[in-house]
């Protein structure tokens, strides 16, 4: 499964997201994007999103970037996950793309959530 991971540049997203997503034996087993890990996925073109199986979005932090890319993966009809951190106050456009919104608590709690969504 080819699975893309936005997020806002803000905030320490490595430590935060990418290190526990890499380290997730189950998530391993799949083609997982993280887009600043990779240079070649920093600017993605629109026909990119049509590659993809499932975008996994952490909301919690606004991004005009982010917002672009959530359009056009809704646009490909891949499906959209948006994770925000309990207490985060998300933009009401993330409705508009995904009905699947869910929240977590830490770092654990992401990984434990995002496996329970791509196992959907």
């Amino acid at each position: 499964m080819k699975i893309y991971f936005a997020h806002a540049t803000s905030g320490d997203y490595k430590n935060d997201f990418y290190a526990p997503l890499r380290k997730d034996g189950t998530l391993r087993q799949h083609e997982l994007i993280l887009p600043h890990e990779d240079w070649k996925h920093e600017n993605n073109s629109r026909e990119f999103y049509d590659e993809l199986d499932v975008m996994i979005a952490e909301v919690s932090n606004p991004s005009t970037g982010m917002g672009i890319e959530l359009g056009w993966a809704y646009d490909a009809g891949v499906p959209i996950y948006a994770f925000c951190r309990e207490g985060a106050k998300i933009s009401g456009a993330v409705y508009a793309v995904t009905e699947n919104v869910i929240k977590y608590t830490d770092s654990d709690d992401f990984v434990k959530k995002v496996n329970e969504a791509i196992i959907k």
